[in-house]
């Protein structure tokens, strides 16, 4: 093998060793021209500081609002706490009223079922007073103690004459009283008289010549003779004569019939009134329609 040729090759393979060292070193210890300029020392721990107290800063701004926000929920807490109470409290009183108001409905209904029942009690004492008063007949107008000792004499004797009615068999009374205390100078407005007759029928024949013929007058008496109603029944009969008036002007046929009860003729039909507030209602409707 000549040796030129040895020398070359061992050359060239050396060389090759050389480059791929030193590029090896290059790349673990670069050079100072290759690397980047590093920071001097001062420059490094200043920023440091500087940034260790921007991040105190933060943090310490940051739990000044957890700690607010903590306070917050502490009060909103209690406030919550003191919500759900004032809730219990609103529950138990809207309970106690629900309650209350129940009672209320419960009684207002048994009021105005009692109120009926009363309504229907009071209507049916008025009927039975008037149908005990059937046979009373109530005078006005004789002179205070014209009747003597003997009243009972004293209305038979003059009833016939001031009525010319000839009662067969005579008058007979189960009692008869005045109203109201004696006037011992017998001055003043006479007192009214109430009697009531044995018979049924005589009080009738009494009370259908009133009506017929008003005053019964004797010298210088005027009696006035009506039935013995009660205190209702009397009021009720007083507001239904208070409708003459307009009754007449609407031409219209009318009669009282007792004890209260308003009867009407319209155009060849008759109605019975028995309260006054329906004869009302009813005059009203006609004056609409005219």
């Amino acid at each position: 093998m000549p040796r030129g040729k040895t020398t070359s090759k061992v050359t060239g393979k050396s060389t090759r060793q050389l480059l791929f060292s030193e590029a090896l070193r290059q790349q673990k210890h670069p050079s100072v021209e290759d690397s980047p300029p590093l920071p001097c020392a001062n420059m490094t721990e200043d920023t440091h500081g500087a940034t260790m107290d921007r991040i105190l800063q933060e943090i310490s701004a940051v739990s000044r609002e957890l700690e607010g926000m903590d306070n917050a929920m502490v009060a909103l807490t209690a406030e919550t706490r003191s919500m759900r109470l004032d809730l219990a409290s609103f529950q138990s009183q809207m309970s106690g009223l629900d309650q209350r108001v129940t009672t209320v409905e419960t009684q207002e209904a048994s009021w105005t079922d009692r109120d009926l029942e009363l309504s229907h009690l009071r209507s049916k004492l008025t009927d039975l007073e008037d149908r005990s008063c059937r046979n009373n007949v109530h005078f006005l107008g004789f002179l205070e103690g014209a009747e003597g000792a003997d009243i009972f004499s004293y209305l038979r004797d003059i009833l016939p004459k001031l009525t010319y009615i000839t009662f067969d068999p005579p008058l007979e009374f189960q009692r008869v009283h005045m109203l109201g205390p004696r006037r011992q100078d017998g001055n003043g407005r006479p007192r009214p008289i109430i009697a009531c007759m044995l018979r049924h029928l005589q009080p009738r024949q009494l009370l259908q010549t009133a009506r017929t013929q008003g005053l019964f007058r004797s010298g210088n008496l005027e009696i006035r003779m009506s039935a013995d109603l009660s205190k209702e029944t009397a009021d009720q009969r007083k507001a239904f004569l208070s409708f003459r008036t307009q009754l007449c002007r609407l031409e219209l046929k009318c009669g009282l019939f007792e004890p209260a009860m308003m009867w009407i003729t319209k155009n060849g039909e008759s109605q019975n009134f028995y309260d006054p507030e329906d004869l009302r209602t009813f005059l009203e409707g006609l004056q609409d329609q005219t």
